[in-house]
Formats: structure tokens, C-alpha cells, sequence
């Protein structure tokens, strides 16, 4: 951990080709005492070396950088910050969740919504701070999802993956039903499995996982399966391996 994060400040880096949006995001950061810019970069490769050189706890990224794009600059990275996704184009989302991107923001965008994402991020970072107490370094503690990036008609937006009651694969990806909607993701259910904490997430069936938050009963079905039944109204049978599954929580 680095003495500036154990003084409560959190070290960023701002990756960004085109000028006007560099200075727009220093100004909005200048503001907020926790935060301290370390260094800007103006293409991907420059951003690779410096948060090579500066291993920063935080980094504003674009995603479509000369050199490099940002998806490949984090694909080479070994030092692994927080990262905010930047960017004009909101068909990289999926991308950007899929490194573990904390939030994605789409220009321009303005100071409130800034905001509202270093709010995410000093979450995301105080957290970690507790966890590197009590968990070594190298002990490979996966990080899961708290949002997930879904198509909404024209656009990709984020859902917070507790307001997620199932999953259900469908031909050609994922469905997420939430609370009277529904929203798709590009992903193979086994995919997404594998982003979700399974602490709140248990796959049930081939086809279907399930938020044990919004479970309201599980009874039996027959000698080896049970039956879910989700606050969304929907009800679905549980394999035999998924019946095991939710026996072991229930012990």
C-alpha cells in the first residue's frame, strides 16, 4: 500500500488524447481533496509507462487512445488500479466491465456525474483498504462484479447486480430480470457466473441463477429437486445439481 493511500489520499493518473477533455477532467478534480493527480498521458502507450512508473491507485482511462486503446493498455498492465472508463462510445461497456472497470462514463459528461462516480470509486478503494488488512497480497482474492453493463434499447447502461433477481440464458446471451424489466447481456450465463459473488448468486439450473436475496421460498418438488420461487413472481425448478447447490446454503 502506498503512503499516500495510508494518508487517506488516493492517487490518480488521467488518460486522455484530446486536450480540452484533460484539463475538463483536472478541473473537475482539483476540487476534491482526496484526489491527487499525479500525471496525465495523451496516448495509450504513454499511459501504459506511466502507471508503470507511478503504479497510481486510480485511473481515468479512454478507451479509444492512439497507441494504444485502453482495453489494451489494461490487458498488459501487472499493476492493477481502480479504473474509470472514458470515452465517446458506449459500445465498449461490455468491454470495460468485463477488466473490472469501476464505472464507465460516456462524454461528455459533467461534474455531477463525476460525482456520483467518485463516490463508486472511494467505495471501491476504502474497501479494498480493509481487505489488504487481513488478506496477503498474493492470495488472489477475487474481485466480483457489484454492477453489470446491459443493452436498453439504443444504449448500454449499468444495473447494479443487487437489483438483478435471475439470470436466464437465451439464445445469444443473457437475460437480466430485474424489477418489471429486463435488460440483455452479450455473455454466455457461464460467463457472467463467473463475474457474480456466489456468496448472493447460485446457479440452479443449466439455464437459470438466481439472487438469494430476492428468493422468497424454496420447497420441494419431488425426491431430488426443489423449487424457487423469486420476488419477480417466477418460479423455477432447480436441477438436481442446482437442488444440491442451494441444500448446502440451506445447512
Amino acid at each position: 500500500m502506498s503512503g499516500a493511500r495510508e494518508l487517506g489520499v488516493v492517487r490518480a493518473l488521467i488518460c486522455e488524447d484530446e486536450p480540452l477533455g484533460r484539463r475538463a477532467m483536472q478541473e473537475y478534480l482539483r476540487d476534491v481533496e482526496w484526489i491527487s493527480v499525479e500525471a496525465t498521458a495523451s496516448d495509450g502507450k504513454e499511459a501504459l509507462r506511466l502507471i508503470h512508473k507511478l503504479e497510481p491507485d486510480l485511473v481515468f482511462l479512454d478507451v479509444r487512445m492512439p497507441g494504444l486503446s485502453g482495453v489494451e493498455v489494461l490487458e498488459a498492465l501487472e499493476h492493477r488500479p481502480a479504473v474509470v472508463f472514458t470515452t465517446a462510445f458506449d459500445e465498449y461497456a461490455i468491454a470495460a466491465f468485463e477488466h473490472g472497470a469501476v464505472d464507465y462514463l460516456i462524454k461528455p459528461f459533467g461534474r455531477e456525474r463525476l460525482i456520483q462516480t467518485l463516490d463508486r470509486v472511494r467505495v471501491r478503494l476504502v474497501g479494498e483498504s480493509h481487505a489488504r488488512a487481513s488478506i496477503p497480497q498474493d492470495s488472489g482474492s477475487p474481485r466480483y462484479a457489484d454492477r453489470l453493463f446491459a443493452r436498453h434499447r439504443s444504449s448500454t447502461v449499468p444495473v447494479l447486480a443487487a437489483d438483478v433477481r435471475r439470470l436466464e440464458a437465451v439464445d445469444g446471451g443473457v437475460v437480466l430480470h430485474l424489477d418489471g424489466r429486463q435488460m440483455e447481456l452479450d455473455a454466455t450465463l457461464g460467463e457472467v457466473e463467473g463475474r457474480l459473488n456466489p456468496r448472493d448468486f447460485v446457479r440452479v439450473h443449466r439455464t437459470h441463477i438466481v439472487n438469494l436475496n430476492h428468493v422468497t421460498s424454496i420447497k420441494r418438488y419431488d425426491e431430488r429437486r426443489l423449487i424457487v420461487k423469486v420476488d419477480d413472481g417466477s418460479t423455477i425448478v432447480a436441477s438436481r445439481g442446482g437442488s444440491q447447490a442451494l441444500k448446502a446454503r440451506m445447512d
